[in-house]
């Protein structure tokens, strides 16, 4: 009798998060013959956030996973960061052609909300996605992991990964809640976006600066206009608010006493939104991004602040690498978990640095401060010498291998956020 050999089950994988670097993880791990499942708290997938500029590391993993193409489409082609005075002169500006020929036009802006569902479409296909739902319980055994979901039960697993973002769920599950793994770095955040905006410069990152506070907008398509608000704070508010009326009352106590020309009308925008991001500028910082048979990934493993500007190119990079260990070394969690985190943390921490230092010089605190910012900007615009202040400004220096089962090698080429860097 003739017996027929069985192919090896595939080892299932629960990713919770479906923002940037859950869907992508998906996308590479099904490559590399898992079988992934994404569990998303949101009823939907979420498509607000903050205008983000992207290249570097994250542009390399969109280009191999074929959605480079309409990244690009649906992205925005930046003339100019513009920096105004109260009444809206320009007191510095540089042109994004400087910045642009330094990265060889591999750059493009983004809501980051757009390049989420990108992302998303291209691993749906093949990826079971559960929404509004999120894991409630995990218990590890010797062959696996038993989770228990909030509303879709209790289901069985090889592998969890967390990649649900700063305030992780799996992080505290597994790993516990420790507040020194949060590093605060002095300013909240808030982005959202109008139609109708009276003032509209198209292809221009406006911005306008007072000790301790900035707002910029950027026009979108069909009449739109995001805005994004930074201000410096002794403590994160964001933790006290959550509830978006709350949330509001707090940039309005930030903002209301700016003297720029356009913040009565930003703010009247701001009390008819229904859709706010808003948060503290942090940092995870963690003894170890994995236990057991548990992993995470992007911002709830090494957030590196809105600061840093690579948030979302460092999860698709972190997202590929992870699922290249585990594709190396066969499922084995053992293996592939500490590969990738001594592949990946060593660079993390030099950005993380990075954006520490750079902390003081992203909303200066200072009229000092802000002349010296300005200094800064127009410095880029000098021939030769903007390219290499580019280079010297937004070079990393880690390579992501072709193939993501190989190991990560030398030195590369990628960047730091434009509208947040300089």
């Amino acid at each position: 009798m003739q017996h027929r050999s069985l192919a090896p089950r595939r080892k299932s994988v629960l990713i919770c998060g479906s923002g940037i670097a859950g869907p992508t993880l998906a996308y590479w791990l099904e490559e590399h013959g898992f079988e992934p499942t994404l569990v998303e708290r949101a009823p939907a997938l979420r498509t607000n956030g903050y205008m983000l500029d992207f290249w570097g590391l994250g542009f390399d993993v969109a280009e191999r996973m074929g959605v480079l193409n309409t990244i690009r489409e649906q992205g925005y082609l930046i003339d100019s960061l513009r920096f105004v005075d109260s009444s809206g002169s320009t007191r510095s500006e540089v042109s994004a052609s400087t910045i642009r020929r330094a990265l060889e036009d591999r750059f493009v802006s983004i809501p980051r909300g757009e390049l989420a569902q990108i992302v998303f479409e291209r691993a749906r296909s093949r990826t079971e996605t559960l929404f509004d739902d999120t894991v409630a319980d995990v218990q590890e055994d010797e062959g696996g992991l038993n989770v228990r979901l909030t509303r879709g039960g209790e289901r069985r697993f090889d592998l969890l990964v967390g990649a649900d973002g700063m305030h992780s769920t799996i992080r505290a599950l597994v790993l516990g809640t420790d507040h020194r793994w949060i590093r605060y770095l002095g300013y909240c955040a808030a982005a959202f976006t109008t139609s109708s905006y009276s003032r509209c410069d198209e292809r221009a990152y406006v911005s306008y600066a007072a000790p301790g506070r900035q707002i910029s907008r950027y026009a979108l398509r069909d009449g739109k206009t995001a805005f994004l608000l930074v201000f410096a704070a002794p403590e994160p508010l964001a933790e006290h608010g959550g509830e978006l009326e709350t949330d509001k009352r707090l940039l309005e106590n930030a903002f209301s006493r700016a003297s720029w020309i356009e913040i009565p009308e930003i703010l009247a925008r701001l009390q008819e939104t229904s859709e706010l991001y808003y948060d503290g500028v942090t940092q995870v910082e963690l003894p170890s991004w994995s236990r057991g048979r548990t992993a995470l990934l992007g911002d709830a493993a090494y957030c590196p602040s809105l600061l840093a500007g690579e948030g979302a190119a460092l999860a698709m990079a972190g997202a590929y690498l992870l699922a290249g260990e585990l594709g190396r070394a066969q499922g084995d969690h053992r293996v592939a978990f500490p590969r990738y985190e001594q592949l990946f943390r060593p660079f993390i921490e030099r950005k993380q640095r990075a954006a520490r230092s750079f902390a003081s010089s992203f909303a200066p605190r200072t009229a000092v401060g802000l002349r010296l910012r300005d200094l800064a900007v127009n410095l880029i615009n000098v021939p030769i010498l903007g390219g290499w202040v580019t280079r010297r400004m937004f070079a990393d220096d880690f390579h992501l291998p072709e193939d993501p089962s190989d190991r990560a090698l030398g030195a590369g080429s990628g960047h730091q956020e434009l509208s947040a860097r300089v």
